[in-house]
C-alpha cells in the first residue's frame, strides 16, 4: 500500500513538507489506542539468530535508522514500532539552529535518491536530551550524531563536540562524531588526519573518564581516496574509536540518469539514495579488509533491497543504516531484510 498509494501522495508536496507531514501523522496515530500493536504487527520481525553484539551492545536486528531523518528524538519511540533495532538521531549541534534556507531537501525520483544541504538544522543538543529523556521504549538503542555548530570555526569545533558529548551522554547508547556532511562549510577539512586525531582525542578523553563510557564512531565520506581510508584506519586505532559509519552522502553527481541541467540547478547539497550504493559498499569492503575485520563499520548508502542490505554486511558491515531507501520503498523494508537474512 505504501508504494501504490502512500508515496505517490507525499511525493506530490514539497520533499521536507512530507517528511513533516509524515512526522505529524506518525505521532499522531501513535496516540490512538491499538496503533501501536499494528504497526508492531505490519512492520516488526524478530527471530533469535537476528540479534547480534556490536561494540558492546547488543541490537535485536542489524537494521537501524540513519542520523538526518529524526534529529531531534521526536519519535524514537513510533519508529521503535517499525522494527528497527536501533536510532541514530542528529546531527545534534550544542546550540539550536535553523539549518540552510529553504528549499534544500530535493528528489531524484528516476534515480531513486535525494539531495540535501539541510545544515544541521536541530533544536540543540540539551533539548534533545530533554526529548530522549522521555521516551518509554527503551529497549530501542539510540545513537548520538553529534557536530558543530555552523558559527564555529574549525579551530574551536572540538569545544562544540564535546559540550554536545556532554548534553547527551546520560540518554544514548553510543555516538558518532559527524566531520563529513557536505553542509557546513569547511567541516569536511576536519576529517584530514591532524585536525581530526585531535578532535577525537578530545572526545575521548572526555568518555573514558566516564564511569561507563559509550561507545564512540566516526562517520566517514564515501568521497575519500584510498590513501584517506588508510589514514582514517590508523586515526581510529590511535583515537581507540568503536566503530566507523561508512558513508555518509556524496557531493558527486556523477552516473545520474536525471537530467544534468535540472540537477545542477538544485546546487549544492550530499546525494544519496541509490546511487550510492556501490561507492559506498567499496568502501565498507576496503576499510573491512585493511582492517583485517578488526573494526565495527555500521554500513550505510543506498539500501533500497534486502540485497542491497546482504551486499554491505557481506562487505563486512557488522550492522546497517536506512534513510532514502525507507523514504522510497517504505517501512515495510526494514521486514524485508530482516526476513531475508533469516531465510
Amino acid at each position: 500500500m505504501y508504494k501504490s498509494v502512500v508515496k505517490p501522495l507525499l511525493f506530490k508536496l514539497d520533499a521536507e513538507r512530507a517528511h513533516h507531514f509524515v512526522f505529524d501523522n506518525l505521532r499522531r496515530a501513535a496516540h490512538v489506542p491499538g496503533v501501536r500493536a499494528l504497526l508492531r504487527g505490519l512492520y516488526d520481525y524478530q527471530h533469535p539468530s537476528l540479534e547480534r553484539t556490536v561494540f558492546g551492545l547488543k541490537f535485536a536486528n542489524p537494521v537501524g535508522l540513519a542520523a538526518g531523518f529524526d534529529k531531534n528524538a521526536a519519535l524514537t519511540d513510533e519508529l521503535a514500532t517499525l522494527g528497527f533495532s536501533f536510532v541514530e538521531i542528529g546531527t545534534v549541534t550544542p546550540r539550536p539552529q535553523s539549518g540552510n534556507p529553504q528549499p534544500r531537501l530535493f528528489r531524484l525520483p528516476q534515480d531513486e535518491a535525494l539531495i540535501n544541504r539541510m545544515g544541521f538544522n536541530n533544536d540543540g543538543a540539551p533539548a534533545v536530551a530533554a526529548q530522549l529523556a522521555r521516551r518509554r521504549n527503551h529497549q530501542l538503542i539510540i545513537g548520538g550524531n553529534i557536530g558543530k555548530n555552523k558559527d564555529t570555526p574549525n579551530a574551536e569545533a572540538a569545544a562544540d563536540y564535546l559540550a554536545a558529548y556532554d548534553a547527551l551522554a546520560e540518554v544514548v547508547d553510543y555516538f558518532v562524531v559527524n566531520v563529513s556532511s557536505p553542509n557546513t562549510p569547511g567541516l569536511r577539512e576536519l576529517q584530514e588526519k591532524k585536525p581530526l586525531i585531535d578532535l577525537l582525542q578530545q572526545v575521548q578523553a572526555r568518555n573514558l573518564a566516564r564511569p561507563v563510557p559509550r561507545p564512540l564512531l566516526l562517520k566517514i565520506a564515501p568521497d575519500l581516496t584510498d590513501a584517506q581510508l588508510d589514514d582514517i584506519i590508523e586515526i581510529a586505532e590511535e583515537t581507540h574509536l568503536s566503530g566507523l559509519v561508512a558513508t555518509n552522502t556524496t557531493i558527486g553527481r556523477g552516473g545520474l540518469r536525471t537530467d544534468a541541467g535540472h540537477v545542477a540547478g538544485l546546487g549544492a547539497g550530499g546525494l544519496s539514495g541509490r546511487p550510492l550504493r556501490e561507492r559506498a559498499t567499496e568502501v565498507i569492503r576496503y576499510l573491512h579488509r585493511r582492517s583485517a575485520g578488526g573494526l565495527p563499520i555500521i554500513g550505510a548508502g543506498g539500501i533500497h533491497s534486502a540485497a542491497d542490505a546482504q551486499e554491505k554486511l557481506a562487505a563486512g558491515a557488522s550492522l546497517v543504516q536506512l534513510y532514502t531507501g525507507f523514504i522510497y520503498e517504505g517501512p515495510g523494508l526494514v521486514k524485508q531484510i530482516n526476513r531475508s537474512l533469516v531465510r
